[in-house]
């Protein structure tokens, strides 16, 4: 076949996707009239992608910018598996969260989470089309799956973008701490070898920094206002952080070694590091990395708490990992190693974490009040 058949065939390809993700949002409940004007255009920044492979056994040599290029089938397979999981998790935070809308705070809440929202199928859209475009049959497969999938069923890859986000408070958890996770992995991404997935990071990360940061500010609006209280508070921090930090995979993870000496996924300092990458230990590296930015935003976020209210902090890493060293071990909020049988920890999990009974009451009680410090809208 022709290359410019190959191109017209897997345009096509695309657009057939395009009336497929359509399907989806009706499917979810995401009403296509909420975007307005909004177009999900595919955003390239080819000046920060770089020419050279920069890191990995292929460094110093020219970026892949098509399929054929590079070099073996393994390398092509950790790409589109790279490409999938970043797409799986737009779609899904868009499935987890539509629902909010109607129940929105103030308007400024409401435009913020429908912003964060269409910019989430951009970039979902983003991933579709380098799939559909770059990589073939193999890749037109995993768009049509990046459809398929489902939060509300519990079927997306990663497991914190299946969980469910039942209310605000939740909500600004989750940008606040599951998207900074995100802005983590595109940083990581945009050093890649594949120069078209390293192009498309600059528009996402860009947009991403919008997301992150209504999680930030709705904390400390909450915070702020008072209504709330921090004890309670915290138990959602407790509850977010390590899903959060499980998001960066598991410790001494071969695939993570595998895509960097691929040049396929770099440190999330790659450009900015001094010092050669300990590839067997890359994952803990970002993870703490993250992790100690979650305790310098938490101390920021806990300074405009009202008096007398206990100070919001970051529970340990150690506490209810399901990734890693410390997976399906005990240790309580301060990392310390627990002590008593099943019945005591599950009393010491309910004491920690949202119950049903604070969650009944952060509902029906605290959110009947003006529960968050109001903020006028001013964007378009």
């Amino acid at each position: 076949m022709a290359d410019a058949e190959i191109v017209k065939d897997y345009t096509q390809n695309f657009e057939t996707w395009i009336h497929d993700f359509s399907e989806w949002q009706t499917r979810i409940g995401f009403d296509p009239s909420w975007l307005g004007d909004y177009r999900f255009d595919i955003k390239f920044d080819w000046d920060t992608a770089g020419n050279q492979i920069e890191f990995g056994d292929f460094v110093g040599k020219p970026k892949w910018d098509r399929r054929m290029q590079i070099p073996q089938q393994t390398i092509r397979d950790a790409i589109i598996n790279m490409v999938s999981v970043q797409g799986d998790t737009e779609f899904a935070s868009v499935e987890q969260q539509n629902h909010l809308l109607a129940s929105a705070p103030t308007e400024y809440d409401r435009k913020s989470a429908l912003r964060i929202m269409c910019e989430e199928q951009r970039h979902g859209w983003q991933m579709a089309y380098l799939l559909c475009t770059f990589f073939g049959e193999q890749g037109v497969r995993e768009a049509a799956k990046l459809l398929e999938r489902n939060a509300q069923e519990g079927t997306r890859i990663l497991g914190s973008f299946n969980e469910p986000i039942d209310h605000w408070l939740d909500f600004f958890m989750f940008t606040h701490f599951i998207d900074r996770d995100g802005k983590y992995q595109l940083k990581m991404l945009s050093t890649s070898s594949f120069k078209p997935l390293a192009a498309s990071m600059g528009p996402m990360l860009k947009e991403e920094s919008f997301h992150l940061g209504t999680g930030a500010n709705g904390l400390r609006r909450i915070v702020k206002q008072g209504v709330i209280p921090c004890d309670l508070i915290q138990k959602y921090v407790n509850k977010w952080v390590s899903t959060g930090l499980d998001l960066f995979g598991t410790d001494d993870s071969a695939s993570a070694q595998w895509a960097y000496v691929y040049g396929v996924k770099g440190r999330y300092d790659e450009r900015e590091a001094r010092e050669d990458a300990d590839r067997e230990h890359l994952n803990e590296a970002s993870r703490e990395l993250y992790f100690q930015e979650l305790r310098d935003e938490m101390r920021r976020i806990s300074k405009v708490r009202k008096k007398g209210e206990p100070e919001l902090y970051i529970p340990s890493d150690k506490f209810e990992r399901g990734i890693g060293r410390f997976a399906g071990k005990r240790y309580t909020v301060h990392g310390e190693e627990f002590e008593g049988d099943e019945e005591s920890w599950e009393e010491y999990l309910s004491s920690v974490l949202p119950s049903d009974e604070d969650e009944h009451q952060l509902v029906n009680e605290y959110m009947q009040q003006e529960w968050i410090q109001y903020r006028e809208w001013k964007g378009d």
